[in-house]
């Protein structure tokens, strides 16, 4: 029996293969239809581009989910027999007959759920291992201890597939959970998408690939809204969202906005690098209300009065006039750009009185001599001048967030003369923490954008105007040949039948065929359908602020952990991140076992961070390997962790020695020199480097706070002392095999008791 099932399940994912290929030949004919010779209208161009997206997006998914296509089997007592795969693939029958179902799908529930004291109706569940195309192993377990069949390949431990996953090599790229999701992920991950969702787990919980899995489930279960809006997933830095970026299209979706906090002010790249207090100043809720003050003494009453030149003699701007005209314009509730018209009608207004009073005053003391349209009239010539114009933009300037920013950062103000101090700069590429505060400049500016409303209003007039001279041409031409046919009753139609001159215009108007990812990109005011933050408690007050401005409707899913909070000006808690903005409108779940970290390095992990004081429970270890962590003293530390590597370094996996900044250049070196990096220069080795580290290297170099998030097989750690309690509780949190310790100063709190073997 036990040859016979293999047989069985090796025909079946034959036959799947089989109709992927036939599917995937169908869409690439259907796009190689789409981009041979075709009508050239507007409109056969429009169906091209919609076509071929469709196609494409269809052929990303069938190669996404080749590998592994087809992982798990249900049984259920009903008589019921579904495989579960990646994706879901239809036979090509009249009822088109599910040949795999799509994990996400409810009926797929059972396979992530089921227990054997709430077994979901089902007799058995089988786990299904591949290697390529070719079926290597099954995992069945017995739901229904009534059911007689006995397959041969009945698993004595549930776990026996999870664990197998888990002391699998690494790769450097993070794989997706999909054939191991537990109940507790599953629950997470098929939440409904309104509302906001706070998934709080220690290191090795699997959050990260949950909220991941999370994002695909969203986008196949909500998918009309979705693929509208798009889903933002927010990173903590470049070399996270790398090692995180296949899982998505591993799951056949790709429709997702990946980016850093550092990339979401289009037109802005930001390579600059702040001091850790610099990044804390700027990222505080308070620099809103400095940067607020600092638009606020952009607009300026003049001291002493402005004499603008006239044809009627000069005029006088005092600050009367431009006060009540600030008054006014700020009044408006209006940001400070698109107040400046209200600004500008009372400065002409106030101008023009000056004129009406001068020219037509009455000698006698009698009314004003002008009448209505001699008041207009000057009023007009005011508003033309530009020597008006030129005393509004003093006073009144338009102004943009870079701008603006650049201006506060060379003298900020409205902040403690210390903090000015820490922030102050003149020029210089922007920072990561600048963004949010760009951010918020052009929130407090606003964008003014009339004229170019204006001018498209007017290209769109001539369209039709155009448009409607051709339908006139034809309509004559139609004319004509009627007089010229002998058959008078004949009724032929024409473009001037079926089409008005708008709607002619409107089909050849330039449409958009940008992905909802690629226009949310380009786009500042973008309103995601859902928003996905990683290692959210890193993520400063200002940022928060961006963030929120992009999730108007608040569905949003945050993960992290507070006790792994490394950045100066990370929120640390969900109350303080989240007060300002929900109240305690939000839902919080917890993820408490460890699948990635040793019992026997989490357990000196644990005590790390007992010693930090910081009152945070740590995750409880699913397995055990039997090795110890070891620490040895050494007093040349770059020779000693390359003598480590070497030690260490197996056949297959990852190792990554991590270390701080200041030892970053001797470590590397003493690397290089033993072979394990390729050049001292090279940018993607980690510590001070520059780049973003290869993390698919046999061996890489990072710096405590580009290791957060990331796994490992092997971790060596260099000098423990010179590490922020958080940033070494996530150090030692990394390796999912081994961990090393090469040291000179005396251990922190936490690594000098038991549990380290020496070396």
């Amino acid at each position: 029996m036990s040859n016979e099932e293999l047989r069985r399940e090796q025909e079946f994912v034959d036959v799947l293969h089989a109709r992927l290929e036939e599917l995937r030949a169908e869409a690439t004919a259907a796009v190689e239809k789409a981009l041979g010779p075709s009508g050239t209208g507007h409109q056969a161009r429009v169906e091209r581009e919609v076509l071929v997206g469709e196609q494409s997006a269809l052929l990303a998914a069938f190669d996404a989910g080749e590998h592994g296509l087809c992982f798990g089997r249900l049984v259920f007592r009903d008589g019921r027999d579904h495989h579960i795969g990646r994706i879901g693939i239809r036979r090509d029958d009249a009822e088109h007959t599910p040949l795999v179902l799509d994990w996400r799908a409810d009926v797929a529930r059972p396979f992530y759920l089921a227990t054997g004291h709430t077994p979901m109706g089902l007799r058995r569940r089988r786990h299904i291992t591949s290697e390529g195309l070719v079926v290597t192993a099954l995992h069945d377990e017995i739901l229904d201890l009534s059911d007689p069949l006995r397959t041969g390949h009945e698993s004595a431990d549930a776990d026996e597939v999870l664990l197998a996953a888990l002391d699998s090599a690494r790769t450097g790229r993070m794989h997706d959970i999909v054939q191991t999701i537990q109940a507790d992920q599953d629950r997470i991950i098929r939440a409904p998408h309104q509302g906001l969702l706070v998934v709080e787990g220690g290191p090795g919980t699997g959050k990260t690939v949950v909220a991941l899995h999370r994002a695909a489930y969203l986008l196949y279960a909500y998918r009309e809204h979705l693929a509208r809006r798009a889903v933002l997933v927010v990173g903590p830095n470049p070399t996270f969202l790398r090692y995180i970026g296949d899982v998505l299209p591993a799951l056949g979706e790709t429709g997702v906005l990946f980016a850093t906090p550092g990339e979401l002010f289009p037109g802005v790249t930001a390579t600059g690098v702040d001091t850790p207090a610099a990044a804390e100043i700027k990222g505080r809720a308070e620099m809103a209300d400095a940067l607020a003050e600092f638009v606020r003494d952009q607009q300026r009453l003049p001291d002493p009065a402005l004499v603008i030149a006239h044809d009627d003699g000069e005029l006088y701007l005092d600050a009367d006039i431009a006060s009540d005209a600030r008054h006014a314009a700020r009044g408006s509730l209006l940001p400070h750009n698109l107040a400046r018209p209200y600004f500008a009608a009372q400065v002409v207004d106030g101008l023009a009185a000056q004129l009406v009073d001068r020219i037509g005053a009455d000698p006698y003391g009698g009314p004003n001599l002008l009448g209505a349209a001699d008041v207009a009239q000057l009023t007009m010539a005011v508003a033309a001048s530009s020597e008006v114009h030129a005393a509004i933009a003093e006073l009144w300037p338009v102004l943009t967030p870079e701008e603006l920013l650049a201006d506060y950062l060379t003298d900020p103000v409205h902040i403690d003369d210390a903090d000015a101090a820490l922030i102050r700069r003149s020029g210089g590429a922007w920072t990561p923490a600048d963004v949010a505060l760009l951010d918020e400049a052009a929130e407090l500016l606003g964008v003014d954008d009339s004229a170019a409303r204006a001018a498209a209003e007017a290209d769109r007039l001539r369209r039709i105007a155009y448009a409607q001279g051709v339908l006139d041409m034809t309509y004559g031409s139609r004319t004509q040949e009627f007089e010229d046919r002998e058959d008078e009753d004949s009724e032929v139609l024409s473009a001037h039948d079926l089409v008005d001159a708008e709607r002619l215009a409107e089909r050849h108007e330039e449409a958009d065929h940008r992905t909802a990812a690629e226009r949310a990109a380009a786009d500042r005011t973008w309103a995601f359908g859902h928003i996905i933050v990683d290692e959210a408690q890193e993520l400063s007050a200002m940022v928060w602020r961006l963030l929120m401005r992009r999730s108007p409707t608040r569905s949003m899913t945050l993960v992290g952990d507070p006790a792994q909070t490394s950045e100066p000006g990370g929120c640390g808690s969900w109350e303080k991140i989240l007060a300002p903005h929900m109240e305690d409108r939000w839902e919080h779940v917890r993820l408490g076992v460890n699948y990635r970290t040793p019992a026997e390095i989490m357990a000196l992990a644990a005590r790390v961070l007992e010693a930090s004081g910081g009152g945070f429970e740590p995750p409880q270890s699913v397995r055990s390997t039997g090795v110890h962590p070891w620490a040895q003293h050494a007093g040349d530390l770059a020779k000693a962790a390359a003598e480590a590597v070497t030690r260490e370094l197996g056949p297959e996996g990852r190792l990554a020695v991590i270390a701080p900044r200041e030892h970053g250049p001797a470590v590397r070196a003493a690397l290089v020199a033993a072979g394990h990096l390729d050049d001292a220069a090279d940018p993607g080795t980690g510590v001070g480097a520059g780049g973003v580290p290869d993390l698919t290297r046999p061996v890489v170099l990072l710096e405590p706070r580009q290791a957060k998030g990331l796994e490992f097989d092997t971790v060596v750690i260099v000098e423990p002392a010179d590490f922020g309690p958080n940033d070494l509780y996530v150090a030692l949190t990394r390796p999912t095999q081994q961990l090393g310790i090469v040291y000179d100063r005396p251990l922190p709190a936490g690594l000098d008791g038991e549990g380290l073997a020496a070396r």
